[in-house]
């Protein structure tokens, strides 16, 4: 790793209150975060207390409503408090987007009782959420679930198994999607379950090739007794719940990839820099001074694209297709900033000595997490073409 501090970006906040906050974050990044994330993830280590000093420090629901203690930001400077977070510790930023993803549903379907309820908690209250669409037969085609919701009386009974949970096996609650009526995404419905349900648990964690320590694990629901006051929304409204969470939720990845995009690239500036070859600064020679520039027009096209459907979520707009774009472009962004980043440092930057190694391993992860790359491609083709007629 390079002794060289990261630069702050040069971001463009709409208020000082933000621009505050944004200090605040780099500098809980800086002093609590960055230190220890080579080594923690090398040994696998989630680190909790982070996200209690997070949730301490109000920033846990930066989007949210004040009234259940959010931060009231809008997602433009919300975004970015994830992008620092990841720059210095993907299971960090990310983690952070998950459990906003996680209070989506009841932050934005739930009925008032239940938000004053449950929201306080979940925002400020040092909980960390999940969320659990996916099955190990239902990824990309998550209409087709299995898990299933059975009435019982003023209870639900939930039984099937969930898989790719991020934070699965440590988080308090769980946004879980469930099947209650016919095949299909009308026949799904959205719950609230507590982490220490009875019949609920979690596996071993898979090893993963990168942010192995932010647990991702399947959960098994067997008989989970859920009452009908943690239904999230109507019954069979729960797809649509999801698909709307997966929205706001793809600029959260987008951001987080923009963010390791931007340490890789410190990086790999800082190594040019120092590192001599030939008598001369490797930072001199115009092939690697093109591969640079190239790093850096990504990471700021990616920026620009992620902040832009911001705005337009922020304006009450539509923003699916934007979501789509960021997410696929900064993701894509990412694998290729991080790739060129090992590449500018070579040998060195093929070890655990240097951060850049880690970083192309967690980027990978990044084009896959809600919704492949593929799948941002026929959403976006969707909204230009229409459905497909085959």
């Amino acid at each position: 790793m390079t002794d060289r501090a990261p630069q702050p970006v040069d971001r463009q906040l709409p208020t000082e209150e933000s621009r505050d906050l944004l200090a605040l974050v780099r500098e809980i990044a800086q002093r609590e975060i960055r230190p220890r994330a080579a080594e923690e993830e090398d040994s696998g280590r989630f680190p909790r207390e982070v996200f209690t000093l997070l949730s301490e420090a109000g920033l846990l629901g930066l989007p949210y409503p004040g009234e259940y203690g959010g931060g009231e930001q809008p997602y433009e400077v919300y975004l970015q408090v994830l992008e620092e977070l990841a720059a210095a510790r993907l299971t960090v930023g990310l983690g952070v987007s998950v459990h906003s993803l996680a209070c989506h549903g009841l932050g934005g379907y739930g009925t008032k009782e239940q938000q004053a309820a449950h929201l306080p908690a979940m925002l400020g209250g040092g909980l960390l959420g999940a969320y659990c669409l996916s099955e190990p037969a239902a990824g990309s085609d998550a209409a087709s679930l299995t898990t299933k919701a059975v009435r019982d009386g003023d209870d639900w009974i939930i039984t099937g198994t969930k898989a790719w949970i991020t934070h699965g096996g440590v988080a308090d609650f769980y946004t879980v999607l469930a099947r209650t009526g016919v095949e299909g995404p009308k026949g799904i419905t959205a719950f609230l379950v507590p982490g220490d349900a009875t019949g609920l648990t979690a596996a071993v964690p898979e090893k993963k090739m990168g942010m192995k320590g932010s647990p991702t694990a399947q959960l098994h629901f067997d008989g989970v007794r859920v009452p009908d006051s943690r239904r999230i929304g109507e019954e069979g409204q729960g797809f649509s719940i999801a698909l709307a969470a997966l929205d706001a939720g793809r600029l959260g990845i987008a951001a987080c990839a923009i963010g390791v995009a931007q340490a890789a690239l410190e990086e790999a500036l800082a190594y040019a820099l120092d590192r001599k070859q030939f008598g001369h600064p490797i930072a001199d020679f115009q092939g690697l001074r093109f591969m640079l520039a190239d790093m850096a027009t990504k990471i700021e096209a990616g920026r620009a694209l992620y902040l832009a459907a911001a705005r337009l979520r922020d304006a009450g707009k539509p923003f699916s297709r934007q979501a789509a774009m960021a997410k696929l472009f900064c993701t894509d962004a990412a694998m290729a900033v991080t790739t060129d980043a090992v590449q500018v440092l070579g040998g060195y930057g093929y070890t655990a000595d240097f951060p850049v190694e880690r970083l192309m391993r967690e980027a990978k992860v990044l084009q896959i997490v809600e919704g492949t790359n593929q799948i941002q491609r026929m959403v976006i083709a969707r909204h230009l073409a229409g459905p497909e007629t085959r």
